[in-house]
């Protein structure tokens, strides 16, 4: 039954010009469209239906989950401010875009602490904190000066560091991992683990297979002791060395030279990689016979053997060799201590040492490169000393090329 409403005002008269709608004889088609529930308020609806919630419950339940979203980007924010914030030298600073593969990318998006360790995301925010801090037109509006130089760096590490195959190319030839940090083997045997673990989760990144087996610790079982061991004798390594190929000169059309450049880099590469493997082989052996529990192993297995030799001797208790194996373990570990504690004075001594001649090294063999690089293209310039207007033949090339690279090693051997 319809009800009668008396509204509280009444209606204004219809204006004089007021004239009735005329009444058409076209029709409208009605068509068939399939609607779909979406949105906030179909979202709102379902919320409180399935919650069995009022408004004001639904409400309340969307400004805490709105607080707690902002309460965790604001972590995020604040734990985001040490990224990429290293001090910058003025060496860094007035780094060559153009010499850019002597870059420490790392170093240039202040990432140098985590290096191989850096995650996608940490190098995203690196490179935004960067890019914001070194941008041209906020260097001219500063200093007046447009210089885009370090900028051109930081965009060029951001491309090797955020493509897969590039990082891991520069990972493998990364001068900042001291790859010949490794005990000295007259520390103390209760440091072994101390000393070792790092060396071995440095030397993991490279492992195709993971996960990777950790070292352990002095209460590892000998099967786990085994199965670290053969891990890293039959190590599957990534680590390629691609990166330090000679520079393909593709504006030449000396296809003599390109091929002789190509085939120069193959076998490096090849040479790079095999020293390397011997180098794996030889920290692991250092290690195993280093490690305490190889050892005890060892120790226990001769015990094991003395004992079943000297059972049902008359005489000769089968607990003897065991003793005797024991106190021989005993002795020796004292007589390590000992070599150990007169070792330890020399020990910064010698890292010491080891640092400052590892910076020498590195400061020649830039100025090496660079050198290299000049001498070679004066030979270039000089038609590899052959008379103008003639091409020289590939021996030519071998021969010049070689000389250079006799010249710069034995620079390099001073």
């Amino acid at each position: 039954m319809a009800a009668v409403i008396d509204l509280p005002f009444a209606l204004p008269a219809a204006p004089k010009n007021y004239a009735p709608a005329q009444a058409s004889s076209s029709s409208v088609s009605l068509t068939s469209v399939e609607v779909s529930p979406v949105g906030d308020a179909f979202l709102s609806y379902m919320r409180r239906r399935l919650r069995q919630s009022t408004f004001e419950e639904d409400d309340a339940l969307v400004k805490q989950r709105l607080d707690e979203h902002v309460a965790a980007n604001t972590q995020v924010d604040e734990l985001d401010n040490d990224i990429g914030e290293e001090p910058e030298s003025q060496e860094l600073l007035d780094s060559d875009p153009m010499q850019w593969k002597s870059l420490d990318h790392y170093a240039v998006l202040g990432l140098s602490s985590r290096r191989y360790k850096a995650t996608d995301y940490e190098i995203k925010i690196a490179h935004r904190k960067k890019v914001l801090k070194h941008h041209p037109d906020k260097k001219v509006s500063a200093t007046g000066v447009s210089d885009d130089a370090f900028f051109k760096c930081v965009a060029k590490s951001f491309e090797i560091l955020s493509n897969p195959e590039k990082r891991r190319q520069f990972d493998s030839v990364d001068e900042g991992v001291d790859d010949d940090n490794v005990p000295t083997g007259k520390e103390s045997p209760e440091r072994f683990y101390e000393l070792w673990a790092p060396v071995f989760e440095r030397e993991a990144r490279f492992s195709k297979q993971t996960p990777v087996p950790s070292l352990g610790t002095k209460d590892s079982t000998k099967e786990e002791v085994d199965d670290f061991y053969n891990f890293f004798y039959n190590f599957d390594s990534w680590r390629s060395f691609e990166y330090l190929d000679s520079e393909v000169n593709e504006g030449s059309d000396n296809r003599d030279e390109k091929r002789y450049t190509e085939k120069k880099n193959r076998n490096e590469r090849a040479r790079r990689k095999k020293e390397d493997n011997a180098r794996l082989r030889n920290l692991v052996d250092k290690a195993l016979s280093l490690d305490p529990r190889i050892k005890a192993f060892r120790a226990a297995e001769r015990a094991a053997r003395e004992a079943k030799k000297n059972k049902g001797r008359p005489g000769v208790p089968g607990a003897k060799g065991a003793a005797e194996v024991a106190a021989e373990e005993q002795r020796k570990k004292e007589e390590a201590e000992k070599a150990a504690k007169e070792q330890a004075e020399r020990e910064q001594a010698e890292k010491v040492e080891r640092d400052a001649a590892k910076k020498v090294r590195e400061a020649a063999k830039k100025n090496l490169k660079k050198e290299k690089k000049t001498i070679r293209n004066i030979i270039t310039g000089a038609n590899y000393f052959q008379p103008e207007g003639t091409t020289p033949s590939a021996s030519v090339l071998d021969k010049q090329l070689t000389a250079l690279d006799a010249l710069c090693r034995s620079a390099q051997g001073m």
